[in-house]
C-alpha cells in the first residue's frame, strides 16, 4: 500500500483513434492490488512506475487524427487497456469509450466497466433461465450486487451468500439473503429444496468446491476469484461464447442504469490524493458495491 502515490506527469497527447479523455470518476477493483502486489503477474505483469486501474468517466478533452465518433465536451464513460485510469487525464481508445447518459450519474459511470462488465459475462456464462435458482457468492461486492439483479432479470430465483447488513438490500432487488460462513451449505439447501442450477463465485476461497458439493453441473459454476479451482476442476472463468466489446456492454448497462432497472451500489467515494485509504477499504472486502475515486 505504501508504494501508491500520485505523481504528475505530462499531459497526455492523443494519437490515431485516441481520445483524452477528462476524468470524472475512476472506480477501483480487488484486481488492480492483486495486480501491484504481483499476485497476477503471469496475467496481467507490470513494469514499475506504473499507473492504475480500468474503469472511468469524464469528458473529452481532446481528439486524435480517426477518433471523429467524439467531439469535445462529449461526457462518456469506458476504460482503459493501459491501467492508466487513475488520474486526471486518460488516453483511451475510442473503441472503448461510449456515451454517458445524462442519467447516469458520474460515480456510477465512473465505476462501472470492471465490475459490469464482470457481472455480465458471468451471468451469461452460467446462462440462467425462468424457474432456475442460481447462487452467487460475495453477492453485495462490486461484481455480486450486479450480478444478482442481472441473474433475477433473466428470470431466474437468486440466492446471494452476503453478511447480514447487506440483506436488507438483497430483499429490496429480489434476493433471498442467505449468510455465509459455517452451515452456509444447510441455509443454501433450506433456501432452495428443489436444488441449485447454477453458481457464481465473487468471492473464491472454497466456493466452487461449495457448488459442487450442492450437485451444480461444472459448466454452469463460474468463478472470478478462483482461478486455482477453476484450473483443478474445469469450471467457468469468462464470459464463453455471448462475449461481446466492452463499450458494448458498457452501453447496455448505462441504459438499463439510466431507465433505473439496474442500481450499482456505491460504496465510498475519495479523492484521488487518499488512493492508499480507498484501497484499504477495498481490501477489507466487507464494502456493498464500488469504491470510486475522483480528481
Amino acid at each position: 500500500m505504501d508504494v501508491l502515490r500520485v505523481d504528475e506527469v505530462p499531459r497526455p497527447v492523443p494519437g490515431a483513434g485516441q481520445v483524452l479523455v477528462q476524468v470524472r470518476a475512476a472506480g477501483i477493483n480487488p484486481g488492480e492490488a492483486a495486480i501491484r502486489t504481483g499476485a497476477m503477474a503471469e496475467i496481467f505483469p507490470s513494469t514499475f512506475p506504473s499507473g492504475q486501474g480500468s474503469d472511468l468517466a469524464g469528458v473529452v478533452a481532446e481528439i486524435g487524427p480517426g477518433a471523429s465518433r467524439f467531439r469535445v465536451g462529449d461526457e462518456v464513460l469506458g476504460f482503459s487497456e493501459k491501467r492508466s485510469a487513475q488520474a486526471e487525464s486518460v488516453l483511451v481508445e475510442a473503441g472503448n469509450l461510449t456515451p454517458k447518459p445524462k442519467q447516469v450519474p458520474w460515480e456510477v459511470a465512473g465505476g462501472l466497466y470492471v465490475a459490469g462488465v464482470t457481472a455480465w459475462g458471468a451471468v451469461h456464462s452460467v446462462h440462467p433461465g425462468r424457474s432456475e435458482t442460481v447462487v452467487v457468492a460475495a453477492a453485495a461486492g462490486g461484481v455480486g450486487s450486479l450480478a444478482v439483479q442481472l441473474a433475477r432479470r433473466a428470470g431466474a430465483t437468486v440466492i446471494g451468500l452476503a453478511s447480514r447488513p447487506n440483506h436488507e438490500w438483497l430483499r429490496r432487488h429480489g434476493v433471498i439473503p442467505v449468510a455465509y460462513g459455517d452451515g452456509v451449505a444447510d441455509r443454501i439447501e433450506a433456501a432452495a429444496p428443489d436444488g441449485v442450477d447454477a453458481f457464481i463465485d465473487a468471492h473464491g476461497g472454497g466456493y466452487v468446491e461449495l457448488a459442487l458439493a450442492l450437485g451444480v453441473a461444472v459448466e454452469r459454476i463460474d468463478t472470478i476469484a478462483d482461478f486455482a479451482a477453476a484450473a483443478k476442476y474445469g469450471v467457468r472463468t469468462e464470459p464463453g461464447a455471448d462475449a461481446r466489446p466492452g463499450a458494448e456492454v458498457l452501453a447496455e448497462l448505462a441504459a438499463l442504469i439510466a431507465a433505473g432497472e439496474l442500481e450499482v451500489p456505491i460504496a465510498n467515494i475519495y479523492p484521488l490524493a487518499r488512493v492508499r485509504q480507498a484501497y484499504t477499504e477495498l481490501e477489507r472486502r466487507h464494502t456493498r458495491g464500488k469504491i470510486v475515486l475522483v480528481p
